[in-house]
């Protein structure tokens, strides 16, 4: 199984995932979306499967940081365009694997997935 972890390497959330997977010795490739760039059509994908909305991080002080009118009546092209242009402002982290794509971590998702 082809598994990749997307994220930022100092997000608490990112550091849990890598070693909650580490700990169950599952291969896995990091990647890291500020350092490494986040391709359009990967991010067009994640959003084909699970809609723009659950992607978007908007607790987050990337977005919260936004002017009141880029935070305001997102659509999926607008949403699109802030995560490429930001990609802090995604929720993390987004696990790609043979069976689909997961956003955040759970550690009994992970369980289902890899168990």
């Amino acid at each position: 199984m082809s598994v990749i972890l997307h994220g930022i390497p100092n997000c608490d959330t990112v550091k849990k995932a890598r070693a909650w997977l580490a700990a169950q010795g599952i291969a896995h490739r990091f990647h890291d979306v500020r350092k490494d760039g986040l391709e359009p059509a990967l991010l067009d994908g994640w959003i084909d499967r699970l809609g723009w909305e659950p992607l978007l991080n908007r607790a987050g002080t990337t977005f919260r940081a936004l002017p009141e009118d880029e935070r305001t009546g997102l659509d999926r092209a607008r949403a699109t365009a802030l995560m490429l242009a930001h990609p802090a402002m995604i929720k993390r982290p987004v696990l790609v694997h043979d069976g689909g794509v997961e956003v955040g971590f759970r550690p009994d998702r992970y369980a289902t997935l890899f168990g």
